[in-house]
Order: C-alpha cells, then structure tokens, then sequence
C-alpha cells in the first residue's frame, strides 16, 4: 500500500480555508491537538482522481511565517521538520481574491522553502461582481506555479485542484527572492557558520522571537546561534517584506485589475450599522435575543421526543430482559444517564448552528470589534474577545485562544476569567433548571425561559469582565497590546460549511461527555444500588413494620421501600454526610451528589440526577416529572422550587465545574498556582452567591 500524500492547507486568515478543506475531505475529518501542544489540529483525508489517497492537514490561519503566536510557531515548525511525518509532499496556499496582494507575502514565504506550492484563489465567483480580472495564465508564468480558480459556493475548481495534487512532482520549486541579496554581510555569516543548510530555513529559524523546538535536529542547533536574538532580525525582517513586495509589485498590476465602478458598495453601508458606537450594540442585543428564543421554540419538539423515547427504552429493558445486576445497571444507570445528555442535543446542534452562522457570514468579526471598546476599559487586551466568544463552545479551546495576547498579564487575565464565559456544557444544566423553576410563558411576544437563558450567558460575560477588572488593579498591568482585526467581506454562509460545524461540534460534545457519563453512570448506579448496613438490606422489612398501621397502596409501598433503600445505600450516606454543607444553599443530599460528580464535566449534573432518581424507580416518568415532583426529605417542601433553581443556576454561572480546564489551565500557565486560585474563588464566590439568593428569595 502507497504511503498518502500529504498535503498542508496553508492560509490567512478569513481566505476561506475552512471551505476548501471541506470540499477535499467532506466528513472524513478529525479534530485533535497537536502532539505536545495545546493548538487545534484538523485532518482529513480524500481520493484522487487516480486513486491515492491523500491526507490533508489544515494548519491554523497565519499571515506570516515571521510567528508572532503559538499557532503561526506551529504552521513553521511544521514546514521546517522534513524528516517528520506530518511534512507536506505540497503545498495548498488559499488566497482571498480580494486581498491578493498580501495573501502571495505567504506563497512567497512557503515557495521559498522550496515546497512544491499551489495557489488557490477562493471566492471566484465574486470576481465579476466586485469588478476584479485575473490572468492566471500570467500570474502563472510570474510565480512559477499553478493557480487554481476556486467557488467554494458554486463548488468550481476542486477537481482541478485535485489533478494538480497527484502531479505535485511537476511544480517547480524555484525560490522568488535571494535572502543573500538582502544584506550580503549577515546572510554570508549564517551561511558560513550552516554551510549544509538551506539559507532562508536557516533565516526562519533565526528570526522567530521563540526557540522552534519541534523541528528537524540538523535545524536544532540554529537556536542557539550567537546572532540569534539581536536588534537587527526586526530589521531585516522588515528588509524581507519591502524585498517580497516589490516582486509581487513588478507582475501584480499586469494580471490583477479591479474596477471600482463595478463593485457594489453595501458592505461599508453594513458596517455603518453593525459597528455603530450604539446601532452596533442594539443589533448585536436583537440578534442574541432572537437566537435564544429559537433555541428553545425550535428544540422544544425533538426534546420531548428524545425524552419519552429513552423512558420507554429504560422501561422495555427492565421489563424484557432478564432479571439480575446487568440489566438493572442498563435500566436504571446506563439507559438514564445517557439519556439525561442526549436529550439536549438539539439545543446544543442549534446554539453551534447560530455560532457558526454568525462566524461564516463575516459578522463574528464585528462582533469582536465592537467588543473590543468595551473589553479595553476593563484592562483587557482587544484580543481577550476572541476566547472570551469562543468561550460560549468551550472553555478549553477559549483558554488556548489567549495565546495570540503578547503582553503576558493580559493573556493571564484572560484565561483566568473565561471560565465565567457560560460554555455548552453549562447548557443542559441551565436548561433542566429553567423547564422546572421559570413558568413557560411569554412577555411582549418574548419566551420568558428564553429571556432567562439570555441573561444567565449576559451574567457570565459580565462577571468575566468585571472580574478582569479587578485582576487588573491588582496585578497592576500597566502595558497595553494594541489590537488589529481583519474585517472580512460580509457573505451568505455556505450551507455545508455550516452542517460539518454543527456536525462536528456536537459530535465533539456528545462523544467527549459521553464517555465521561458513561464511567460515572455506571459507578452511581453501584453506590445507589449497594450497601453495607441492615438498613438497606432489610429495606423492606423495615419500611413494612414502620407503616403497618398506615393504608398505602402497593405503589407507594414499593415508592417508600425503595426511598428508605436510597438513603441507606452508599450513596445516600455519601449524599447526607456532605448536605449540611450544601443546605445552606437550598440543596438536598441528591443535589449534592450531583455537584460533586459535575466536577469531571459540568454537564454530568443532569446525568447523575437522571441515575439517581431511576435507581429503584419503576414509574414511567421522565427525568423532568421526576425532579418536578420530587420533595425535601428533611422539610417535606418541593425540592426544585424557585429559590433553590435560581441558587443552582448562579452557582453553575459561577463556580470552577471542570478539570479539564483547570488541566489546561495549568499547562498554559506552566503552573499548579493559577487554576488553584481559579478554583478556590470562582467555587467561593459561587457558593457565597447562591447562599444569598436562596436565603433571599426563600
């Protein structure tokens, strides 16, 4: 069997590169990190036309490879490992062709490698209407190499594309500028001291402001080149651009020609509207308001479906299988737990779905820019919104995303506050609680859960803010970083684009909880269903003797049999022995439970309540009736009334629930100190939060 060709996806920013990796591969992809590094990678795999298979890696947006962040670090150290297995046989450098000039800076970097290169103009369907020619045949002929004409929308130009990878060993791999041409002196000097190495590797090695590590070991020891870290690489550095600009200049105006008569002008009228200093503002309120609202009207019909489907799955198996330990783990641990995460499916598919429409139609970029006014009066860095938004996914890619901030308080302040972002896996516990303790109903047309969900993911970004503010007197962080973001052309997002997204992310999601659940169900249902004491051995003969006098029919026997067991089981033990704890805050024993466990992952919480409220119980009751009717032992009240919902809402809006992303935090911070801290006073803070509300409104 052949060995794939590898094929790197290399790009700028905002060109599209995303659309034309999804064409290549369609659902064969994978999403991971990079060996050793916390930096998405994303790879797939298609056939070409001759049959090979090729394996395509789209490396992260970089507008240089003079690296100035972690994902550009990577995007070259990936170009400079030649005897590593991820490096490219080719080259697929993707160009918006409407910002060609500074997209071939990139080419001529990666031509210079001497890689076989492929350029890939993306949005070609745009040329006419935007008034913009193109010789390809000339453009051709100036960078010696191939260009390829791409419509992501129209899907024109891949099968071109693909013909040209599997003849990649016709590409000429001539370089566009001599390095040696730049300065004589220096360049003869780093020659000199590497004769066997490629110059302008060697240059790539020598300007980066970060030693490249993972690159090959003849390359290695350029890191510590005495005329390494000097004054003058800013210099030359700036030599090279002005040397790469001048030869695109020479041919740029011959084979690219923009009429401005032609184009249309309704982008910047857009803009005058979305980035308004108050119209911005008032249309980013509109648009989150509506997209709430659809996340509830819209998922409220597959929900109830997915909800009865797993009780009557629970219920056939405990009913149609025969008796014993497996099949009462599968009823009543495994089938609920699950089913306690699937059901909030849709919600989750459409809040990425409105996610990702916002960042394929351009509009995510403006969002980021408005933010950026507000984020700066709080000593936060411009580029603190990014992770700040992307947090709503997830805080682990959110943290990682603080990397691109230079100035390191700001980058700390940054991944310490993203956590109050209110991320997916807050999701389904908001949901459980809202359905229970906020009437469904409307005001002014408005869907009062809605409006509540809205404002729960308004008060994490307001505590992040504030809480940034007060980091920020105290770590007293007097540099700023200046922000610079690429507006990028406003456009219909492309419907397939949108589907992997929404595919991928809440596969990502499901699977990554899943997995999780499915340990945890599995270990609740034993503690619930287990013992040590006569107590709960003896349940049934106890209960009988304590009632005897009492007229329950033989349901609300099995009901109290089976309650009296709980309590004595491990778990119930477990549950009690930490409830004075936790009362304070409107909370039972079950509750508590379900707090502890949700630390591995928030959305764990309705999982635990769904297993523990299924141990023992035979009624055909979904988890919602379940937790709806279900009262406080101690006070003999409902359990889930408004006060304690509202406690539980603001401690998850609050509280550090994730260990994964005190992981990360520790990894990006280099030490145990940070997400310690994080812990401790996001978990206090949340607890002193919900215990006044509760005393409050009770």
């Amino acid at each position: 069997m052949s060995k794939p060709l590898n094929v790197a996806l290399i790009g700028n920013p905002n060109t599209g590169k995303t659309s034309i990796f999804n064409l290549l591969t369609g659902l064969n992809q994978k999403v991971g990190n990079y060996p050793g590094i916390t930096v998405e990678k994303k790879e797939g795999t298609c056939r070409l036309p001759n049959g090979t298979k090729a394996h395509v890696v789209d490396l992260p947006g970089t507008y240089s490879l003079n690296a100035s962040s972690a994902d550009e670090q990577l995007v070259v150290e990936t170009l400079l490992s030649k005897n590593k297995k991820d490096y490219p046989d080719v080259a697929v450098v993707v160009a918006d062709v409407e910002n060609l000039k500074r997209n071939l800076i990139l080419f001529t970097q990666i031509k210079d490698l001497q890689i076989p290169a492929i350029l890939v103009v993306n949005m070609a369907d745009q040329m006419e209407r935007r008034g913009i020619s193109l010789d390809v045949a000339m453009l051709e002929k100036k960078i010696q190499s191939k260009v390829v004409l791409v419509s992501s929308r129209k899907r024109t130009g891949i099968e071109q594309l693909k013909n040209l990878l599997e003849d990649y060993r016709s590409l000429a791999v001539s370089k566009t500028i001599h390095m040696a041409d730049i300065d004589h002196d220096y360049f003869d000097r780093l020659q000199q001291a590497f004769p066997e190495q490629d110059l302008y590797s060697l240059w790539l090695v020598v300007s980066q402001d970060v030693p490249l590590t993972k690159i090959d070991d003849e390359l290695q020891s350029v890191n510590n080149y005495s005329e390494r870290a000097t004054p003058e690489i800013k210099r030359l550095q700036q030599k090279e651009t002005i040397a790469r600009y001048l030869f695109i200049n020479r041919f740029l105006k011959d084979v690219y020609q923009v009429d401005s008569s032609k184009a249309t002008d309704w982008r910047s009228l857009l803009d005058r509207v979305l980035t308004h200093r108050v119209g911005g503002y008032v249309a980013f309120f509109l648009v989150m308001l509506l997209i709430f609202q659809a996340i509830y009207n819209w998922s409220s019909v597959p929900m109830d479906f997915i909800d009865e489907s797993f009780v009557r799955l629970s219920e056939w198996a405990g009913n149609h299988l025969p008796a014993g330990p497996f099949t009462s783990l599968l009823a009543e641990g495994i089938i609920p737990g699950i089913g306690g995460i699937v059901i909030f499916i849709p919600q989750i598919a459409f809040l990425f779905l409105f996610i990702s429409l916002l960042e394929e139609s351009g509009y995510m970029s403006r969002i980021v820019f408005l933010m950026d006014r507000v984020m700066r009066r709080f000593g936060l860095s411009g580029k603190s919104v990014v992770p700040l938004i992307s947090g709503t996914a997830c805080a682990i890619p959110a943290v990682m995303a603080a990397r691109n901030i230079e100035n390191w308080k700001e980058r700390l302040i940054t991944i310490l506050v993203t956590p109050f972002t209110t991320c997916s896996a807050r999701l389904p516990v908001y949901l459980i609680i809202i359905a229970l303790v906020i009437p469904d109903r409307t005001i002014l047309g408005f869907n009062l859960q809605g409006l509540t969900l809205m404002g729960l993911y308004a008060l994490g970004f307001a505590m992040a803010v504030f809480s940034a503010f007060i980091l920020d007197k105290i770590l007293k962080n007097k540099a700023r970083t200046f922000f610079v973001i690429e507006m990028p052309a406003y456009k219909l997002p492309l419907a397939k684009n949108v589907l992997y997204t929404v595919i991928e992310k809440t596969k990502s999601f499901i699977f990554g909880a899943g997995k999780i659940i499915l340990a945890i169900s599995i270990v609740l249902w034993f503690l619930a269903s287990n013992g040590y004491s006569d107590d709960f051995y003896k349940a049934d003969e106890i209960v009988r003797a304590q009632v005897e006098n009492a007229q329950l029919s033989d349901e609300e026997m099995e009901t109290a049999i089976a309650s009296y067991q709980l309590r004595h089981s491990y778990i119930g033990i477990l549950g009690h022995t930490i409830e004075p704890v936790i009362r304070p805050l409107g909370y039972d024993w079950k509750i508590g439970i379900a707090l502890v466990t949700s630390f591995a992952a928030r959305e764990v919480f309705v999982a635990t309540l769904a297993t523990i409220y299924s141990v023992g119980s035979d009624e055909e009751e979904t988890i919602k009736v379940r937790m709806s009717t279900d009262t406080n032992a101690r006070t003999g009240e409902k359990l889930f009334t408004f006060p304690t919902g509202i406690s539980l809402l603001l401690f998850y809006a609050f509280a550090m629930q994730c260990m994964s992303t005190l992981a990360v935090v520790k990894k990006e911070t280099n030490s145990w100190k940070w997400p310690l801290i994080q812990l401790v006073l996001m978990t206090g803070f949340a607890y002193l939060a919900s215990m006044i509300a509760f005393q409050l409104l009770k």
